[in-house]
């Protein structure tokens, strides 16, 4: 590859630091969700954007939450435990079963996001990436072949035309 080729790769994973971050997403996940084990399992966010308009001064300002998402193809159903970067506490489960959502799609603009409208009031986008290197914002794991199994079963079984 020779010495330019390494300079020019850009960041790489740590595995070991990865593997070690999907063990605890799992021990939290198993924790939170009854049959926790029945399930695959994706790290995911969510993005919560605030606008602001303080006369000359206009914005907005993103609040970052953190996501274990499971999903049990046999029953059809997706589950989403909130959780912190450093994998210290998770929250209480959310579950989406296919036959009680209104609607669900794949967003692909402005992010990449799947989209689940579990009814009229509201809904919930999951943002999730092979692997994000920003360990302040963001879990750090290492899921490029599990965000293909999510996304193939989100398309197949979710996703409303």
């Amino acid at each position: 590859m020779g010495l330019f080729g390494k300079l020019f790769r850009g960041p790489q994973v740590d595995m070991e630091k990865s593997d070690a971050n999907a063990k605890r997403m799992r021990e939290l996940f198993d924790r939170a969700v009854e049959n926790g084990d029945q399930y695959r399992i994706i790290f995911g966010y969510t993005e919560d954007v605030g606008w602001f308009n303080y006369g000359f001064v206009h914005g907005s300002k993103t609040k970052i939450g953190n996501l274990i998402v499971g999903w049990n193809q046999s029953s059809n159903t997706i589950v989403v435990v909130p959780t912190v970067p450093d994998l210290s506490a998770a929250g209480e489960a959310t579950y989406y079963r296919r036959s009680e959502i209104l609607k669900a799609y794949r967003n692909k603009y402005p992010t990449d996001a799947f989209i689940i409208y579990p009814d009229r009031k509201g809904y919930i986008g999951i943002n999730a990436y092979d692997w994000l290197d920003d360990e302040k914002l963001y879990v750090y794991v290492a899921q490029e072949e599990e965000l293909a199994a999510f996304t193939e079963f989100f398309m197949k079984s979710f996703a409303t035309k």
